[in-house]
Parts: structure tokens; C-alpha cells; sequence
């Protein structure tokens, strides 16, 4: 099994995110800060080398480290 490029959190994070779910209630549904979910989501644009959130998700499913 491959490592994933996500920590377990940030694919967490992206996994709701591609629900529709705002900063706010990925923030209330994971018990973290939205500062922390924002944290998250920026540590994963960095890592991929995109900017935006869109972008990144599409590079995750590329990668298939998010599936719809």
C-alpha cells in the first residue's frame, strides 16, 4: 500500500469539503477550530503546489487519494 501524501486529517478535511460542507461545519463535525481546518486544507495545497481549494481537489482525485 502506497503512503498517502494527506495526513489522516487533512483527507478528513477534504473528504467533507467535496460534500459541500463549509469551513464552519468541518470545523464543528471534526471537534477542531475553523482555523485548524483552514491549517489543514493550506498544508495540503502546499504539499500538492496548487493554489485554491478546487485545484486541490482535483489533483487528489487525480491522484486518487479522494474518490465522489
Amino acid at each position: 500500500m502506497r503512503k498517502s501524501i494527506l495526513t489522516k486529517r487533512e483527507k478528513e478535511v477534504f473528504e467533507l469539503l467535496i460534500l459541500n460542507k463549509t469551513t464552519k461545519e468541518i470545523a464543528s463535525k471534526l471537534n477542531i477550530s475553523e482555523k485548524t481546518v483552514r491549517n489543514h486544507i493550506s498544508n495540503a495545497m502546499q504539499k500538492l503546489g496548487v493554489k485554491g481549494r478546487a485545484a486541490a481537489v482535483v489533483e487528489l482525485l487525480k491522484l486518487r487519494e479522494l474518490s465522489l
